[in-house]
This record gives structure tokens, sequence and C-alpha cells, in this order.
């Protein structure tokens, strides 16, 4: 039975949790013992069977988790976390109980990330001094976070997530807005400007800069596209998977997708095929590369060297140092935007998951205004008020009223009139 008493002039909070475990905490006042009792009953009437040790402290979660999710995430993703949490959660975190974990504690932590990187009260180890980070950099400490605690409810460890939206409450993180800004896309003449240089520069690496910059596709899923994947007659690229790591995996988004491509790409694409053919035959090979975009052993392009070449033309183009290969799908979303595309059609290109995170991503280059929508809508506006001047002066040319339900119009109109006549008759 969860109740508050007081013992040795501190008062404390005595209950059973979810899992029949007892629990007690101490407090100054019986007024904060209350409050805090009345927001655990909830959670203890949710009966629940833990599935590890429900006393586990971040540091032992962590390593459970790790080889938990291993066999479903990326490796890349599976390094992000393992990096994040060596480096920054567990030596603040790692000795703290997941259970104790609170929203207050949490938020303190992202702060201390943030500023200057100091340690929360009572925690002194050297290891965990640091300097103050980025807004995204601390985004990504809270997304692992959040990510590891979503977990533990459903170990049982957790009813609830304290770090579920903690970083828009608390604005710790950057900002939509803010992070639309950071994005780096080449206008049209930048565009046209690199192509041209790569076209000069380095003839091999310019079908997959102009496929990158004409799909929106991302790096990994242009290195892996084989021959199969291209429908030059459909002007259509199949992406069934991404090359990352030297490795085949599955695209970001879980599944593949269709893109559309222009004429043009599709006729680059449709030489290179030829000339794919005929470097074969040169060099000897037992058959044609697999590959679309492979180097001259016929293995795929290595992605360091691409972005070494890149930035080569970069230089050489004049434009500023700071595009990468994954500006080229920033560049081909933001031009597609602000030349009119339906925001469904660049989302569907894009392979994004919604078209919120679509517009959280490129909404500052949606069109603003149509001043020729506002043009339209007064040229109803006119026409609707001409037909009613006109109808309005076609009723003021006649001569009488009908009336809903009155005798039909005749050369004798007068109903008494006709009556008279008609007895005459008769």
């Amino acid at each position: 039975m969860a109740c508050v008493k007081k013992r040795r002039g501190k008062w404390v909070a005595d209950w059973r949790d979810g899992a029949g475990s007892r629990r007690w905490k101490t407090f100054r006042t019986q007024r904060e013992a209350q409050d805090f009792l009345d927001l655990e009953r909830p959670k203890a009437r949710q009966w629940m069977k833990p599935l590890v040790d429900p006393n586990s402290t971040v540091n032992e979660y962590q390593r459970h988790w790790l080889s938990l999710i291993a066999p479903t995430v990326k490796p890349r993703t599976l390094e992000s976390y393992t990096e994040t949490l060596t480096n920054h959660i567990v030596p603040l975190l790692g000795a703290i109980k997941i259970r104790q974990l609170d929203r207050g504690r949490i938020k303190a932590f992202l702060s201390d990330k943030l500023s200057t990187g100091r340690l929360p009260r009572k925690q002194t180890t050297a290891a965990a001094v640091s300097t103050g980070l980025s807004r995204n950099s601390v985004r990504i400490i809270h997304a692992t976070l959040r990510a590891m605690l979503k977990a533990a409810i459903d170990d049982g460890i957790l009813v609830a997530n304290p770090a579920e939206k903690l970083g828009r409450q608390s604005r710790l993180v950057t900002s939509k807005a803010a992070r639309q800004e950071t994005i780096k896309a080449m206008t049209r003449e930048q565009r046209q400007q690199f192509l041209v240089c790569a076209a000069r520069e380095t003839p091999r690496h310019y079908p997959l800069f102009f496929t990158l910059a004409g799909t929106g596709m991302r790096l990994g899923e242009g290195l892996a596209l084989s021959w199969d994947n291209i429908d030059v007659l459909s002007r259509e690229i199949r992406i069934a998977k991404i090359l990352s790591a030297g490795l085949e995996q599955t695209p970001k988004s879980g599944h593949g997708r269709t893109v559309d491509m222009s004429t043009p790409l599709a006729e680059t694409l449709g030489r290179l095929e030829v000339a794919r053919k005929a470097e074969t035959l040169r060099h000897g090979w037992p058959a044609v590369p697999t590959w679309v975009f492979c180097g001259p052993t016929g293995a795929p392009m290595d992605e360091h060297h691409v972005r070494k070449m890149m930035r080569r033309v970069i230089k050489t183009s004049g434009l500023p140092c700071h595009f990468t290969p994954h500006c080229l799908r920033h560049t081909y979303a933001s031009l597609m935007l602000q030349q009119g595309e339906p925001i469904t059609y660049v989302q569907r290109q894009l392979g994004h998951a919604s078209i919120q995170l679509t517009v959280d991503t490129y909404g500052k280059w949606l069109p603003m205004g149509n001043k020729q929508a506002v043009d339209r809508l007064d040229e109803l506006e006119s026409g609707s008020r001409m037909v009613a001047n006109d109808d309005h002066q076609a009723v003021g040319k006649s001569e009488v009223v009908e009336v809903f339900g009155g005798p039909c119009r005749g050369r004798t109109y007068g109903p008494l009139i006709k009556s008279q006549l008609l007895y005459q008759l008769s």
C-alpha cells in the first residue's frame, strides 16, 4: 500500500512499482512526497514483468540494448549509437539506474552538453570533461538516449519515456527553420557550371554526378545502381539497394522506389552503357560489369574517391567549397520546388517517408506567393459580376413579373376577364 510517512526528520514516499518491487524515496516536505506519490500510483497500477534487471544502470542497459538492435539496424547507425553512448552518455549517466532518469536530470544533462560540457553535480569523472557541443551534436545525443529509453519501456523497466519531446520543449535542439538554413543547395546556374566542369575534368564521374543532380538520389543509392535498374526507354530508375562501406544494404526508407529521369540523363546513361561494352572488350573482361558506375577495374566506385573528385571539380569551377555529393540531392529538391512542381512528386522522388519530412527539410524553397492565382480569382469575380448585371438588366426589361404558381401568361392575362369570356361562350 502506497503511503507517505515521516522518518528521521524526512518524509518518505513508500510504494510498490508495476513489477511488485518495493520502492521508497525521501523528500524534504510532506507536500513533495505526496505529489511524487500521486505521479507514481498510475504507473504502479500497470503490471509489468521486466525482461531485464529493473535495477539496471544506464551502462549495463546500453550493452543489452546495443546487442538487441545490432541485427536490425544498419552498421553505420549502430556505429553512431555506440560512439554517442561511449563518448557522451555513459561517462555522465552510466552509473545512474534507468528508473532514476527523469526529465529534469536529462534536461540538465543536455544543457551541460550544449553549453560548456560541465558535469552534473556529484559527478567527477575526468573522462566526462568535454567542451560545449553544437546543437546538431546535442540533437544526436538526445535521439540516441530517447531511442534507448523507448526500448526500456518495451523491456518493462519504464512505463514512460522521460526523454520524449524534451528537446523540442526545452529548445535544446536546432529548430526546423534553423536546420533549413544550414542546407547547402546550388542555384540553377551553379548546377550547370558544376556539370559542365565535371564533364570536362572527370568524364568517368560525370554520369554519376549528373544522375545525382537529376534524380535527387543519395550517393550510396547511386553507387549501388546496376544495369537492370535502368530503363532508358521508359526513363525510369529503380532504386533497390545502397552501397555503404562496400556493403550492399536496403535503402534508408527500408524499401525501394522508382524515380523518373530527364531525356538528357536517359541519353547519357544510354551512351554510357554502349561505352561500357566497348571498355569490356578493350580490357578483356569476362563480362560487362553489373555496376552502372564503376572504376577502371570494373569494381564499383569508391565513395571516398568520388568525394575527392567532386572537391576537385568544385575547386576548378570556382564554386563554394562547402558543396558535397549530398548537396546535389538538396539542389534537385530545391530547384524542383522553386519551379512549382507538386511537393508530393518531390517527396516520392526523394523517397521521404512523409510529406511533413519534405516540408520540414525544404520548406523555405516552397513558393510563398502566386500572383497569377490571385489574378485568376479576380477574373472569376469580374465574370460573375458581369453575368449578374446582364441578368439584372434582362429582368428590368421584362413587362410582367411572373409569380410562381400563378396562371400562365396569355393575351388576356386577367383571370376575371377570362372567366367572363368563358361564361359568354358557354
